[in-house]
Formats: structure tokens, C-alpha cells, sequence
């Protein structure tokens, strides 16, 4: 049993049953971003978050114990991703990575924006031309300090 075992049986219930994330995350008590990333083996779980997977998914004390400890961060399996919708958010990040560091350096300074101390939310924006994805990426900035 490893972690990738839990997030492969998570993932086929998931399926199998027609769960969606959004209603794992209301019984886990946390956002449908953090609850899927934790589905997916990027989070660490408590013991009661664990517990209240572990109804859902069938899971055993085994793999709910899988569940608490700290992944591999990181979850692509090549460099360059192959999936499309990945695709394009690497696209995003090399047409404007420099430019939201440029601009982020600007407001701040010298640092970085944290994905530790990190919130996401994504949600549909209705559009007649065509529905949009709206995605908010809120990090804590961590100015580098002098030594």
C-alpha cells in the first residue's frame, strides 16, 4: 500500500459512485480546491478529515493513515505537460510568468508569493459568448530578508 494506491482507489470511487469534488470538500468542512488536492495526494490530511474520507471513499485505517502523511509534492508526471488544460496554464506561466514577477517585485519588492500560505478559488463566470473559468491565486508575499 502507498499513497498513489489511496489517491487511485479516491479517484475510481470518485468515478464509479459519480462523486463530485465540491460535495467531498462540504463533508470535509474545507474549499473544493484544497479537499481535491488533497484527494489527489498533494495535502496532508488530519486524522478527522481523514476519517470523514474514509466514510466516503471506503477507505481502510490503512489507507486513511495514507492520507496523513506528508506527500511528494508534485504531481506531473512529465516536464513539459502533456495533458491540454495543463497545457495551458504552462503556456500561461512562460507568455506571463515575467511579467506578473515584474509586476509582483513592483508592488512588493524582492520576494516571492507563497504556495504554502495559499488560497484558490475557481468558479464559472457565465458569459454569453461562452462560459469563462475564473481562477483566484491569493499567496502570502515572503520578501527575501538581509543577512
Amino acid at each position: 500500500m502507498n499513497r498513489l494506491e489511496v489517491t487511485e482507489k479516491i479517484i475510481s470511487t470518485k468515478v464509479a459512485q459519480g462523486i463530485k469534488w465540491s460535495d467531498v470538500a462540504e463533508k470535509v468542512g474545507q474549499s473544493k480546491e484544497w479537499t481535491t488536492a488533497l484527494c489527489l495526494g498533494q495535502m496532508t490530511a488530519s486524522a478527522a478529515e481523514a476519517t470523514v474520507l474514509g466514510d466516503i471513499f471506503g477507505l481502510t485505517d490503512e489507507e486513511q493513515k495514507w492520507l496523513q502523511v506528508v506527500p511528494y509534492k508534485g504531481s506531473l508526471p512529465t516536464a513539459v505537460p502533456t495533458d491540454p488544460l495543463i497545457y495551458r496554464w504552462y503556456e500561461i506561466v512562460n507568455v506571463y510568468g515575467t511579467t506578473i514577477k515584474e509586476l509582483i517585485h513592483e508592488e512588493f519588492g524582492d520576494g516571492i508569493m507563497s504556495a504554502i500560505d495559499f488560497s484558490m478559488d475557481i468558479v464559472r463566470q457565465p458569459d454569453p459568448k461562452g462560459d469563462r473559468v475564473n481562477v483566484v491565486l491569493s499567496g502570502k508575499f515572503l520578501p527575501y530578508k538581509q543577512y
